[in-house]
């Protein structure tokens, strides 16, 4: 899998259990998607992301987010 299918699997499985956890727990849990939203704007223009950062150096190679 490549660097790119891994942050948006990272990205969409955050939001989603933060979404489940501020129904289930506490309205709160809805900052989590928002950092999560706020970064992936973020990275849209600036190219930095830290996790792709990350697995870059964990030696995962990149490729074309949509085939």
């Amino acid at each position: 899998m490549s660097i790119e299918r891994i942050v948006l699997a990272f990205a969409g499985t955050a939001i989603l259990t933060s979404l489940v956890l501020s129904h289930l727990h506490s309205p709160n849990w809805l900052w989590l998607a928002a950092f999560v939203g706020a970064n992936m704007l973020q990275s849209a223009f600036t190219r930095f992301c830290p996790l792709a950062i990350l697995l870059k150096k964990l030696g995962k190679k990149p490729g074309p987010a949509f085939e």
